[in-house]
């Protein structure tokens, strides 16, 4: 076995990428927004004489202009059949030829379950961080049978905004509306003093996909002329990932996002996604996120955290 360092073939990683169910931050696209946002991004590939196993994608900072650090979010992605010795053994090979600067740090979050993490694969590190909790909804099922794992209370809202009269939910892989919707979270993390990826973020990774259809999607209501809520989906491979949601105070009170998220369920079982990220919960911090992404019934899962 051997790791390849400055792989260059979008192809051979996309198609593994979407095999295999990458995460979003595993993704060639991601890779190549954030390099256009002046991020360092470093890629490997693990092989097995000349059977492609495993891929990771790094992106990488400095700091005090001599220590490197290189992190790998929820990755790297593995075929399932590679052992966790044979992981083992790749994560050293990693460490030592990771082509940074020394002194190098190296961090790697991996997109495992806390419950499926094998501690054979991790001999030499340890765990510095808790991984995070998100919801999988499984999209490979029936609408019949998602909508009855919804929480009740959360059908019922769903019933009552989807029969609202003059409300309209529309899910379009629009650059106008992705737009739209953009300049509403720099107005909503101004007003409440968060950060997260930048918003032009977003535009680039559209521009590294081969088409909009197959890097997003905006879902967003309209209640006469006037937008009161939107989410916005990136779409990798055969996963979708939730990115962000806004809505003013009509929205919030007709539980718009009910809708909204069930158009966007609905939407992408017609292009073919398999399965929907909708992201972290954390149930201290943000309570009511929280509650609405665990009502629609997916699998929560707890990721095994961050290894050094």
């Amino acid at each position: 076995m051997n790791v390849e360092w400055n792989f260059s073939s979008q192809s051979l990683w996309t198609q593994f990428h979407s095999e295999h169910q990458g995460a979003l931050q595993q993704s060639w696209a991601y890779g190549e927004a954030l390099m256009a946002l002046g991020i360092s991004v470093e890629r490997a590939v693990f092989w097995d004489g000349d059977r492609l196993i495993g891929m990771a994608q790094f992106m990488c900072r400095r700091f005090l202009a001599y220590v490197s650090l290189a992190s790998c979010t929820r990755g790297p992605v593995w075929d399932p059949q590679v052992t966790a010795e044979q992981r083992s053994q790749l994560y050293s090979l990693l460490k030592r030829s990771l082509p940074v600067a020394p002194l190098r740090v190296m961090l790697v979050s991996p997109d495992v379950s806390v419950e499926g993490c094998d501690r054979r694969e991790w001999q030499g590190f340890s765990r510095v961080m808790t991984g995070y909790s998100t919801v999988y909804l499984n999209l490979t099922q029936s609408e019949d049978v998602l909508k009855s794992r919804l929480d009740g209370k959360w059908r019922n809202r769903l019933t009552k905004v989807l029969s609202h009269e003059k409300l309209r939910v529309h899910a379009q892989p629009s650059l106008k509306r992705c737009a739209w919707l953009l300049g509403k979270e720099e107005d909503q993390r101004e007003a409440r003093k968060f950060h997260g990826l930048p918003t032009d973020f977003v535009p680039a990774y559209i521009a590294k996909c081969d088409s909009p259809q197959q890097a997003f999607v905006v879902v967003y209501a309209e209640l006469g002329k006037e937008s009161v809520a939107g989410m916005l989906f990136l779409i990798h491979g055969q996963v979708a990932s939730y990115h962000m949601g806004w809505a003013n105070e009509e929205g919030r009170a007709l539980n718009a996002h009910n809708a909204l998220l069930w158009k966007a369920v609905i939407y992408l079982k017609s292009q073919g996604i398999g399965m929907l990220d909708l992201g972290g919960v954390n149930t201290h911090d943000l309570p009511g996120i929280s509650r609405f992404k665990l009502g629609t019934g997916g699998d929560v899962v707890t990721l095994a955290g961050t290894f050094f």
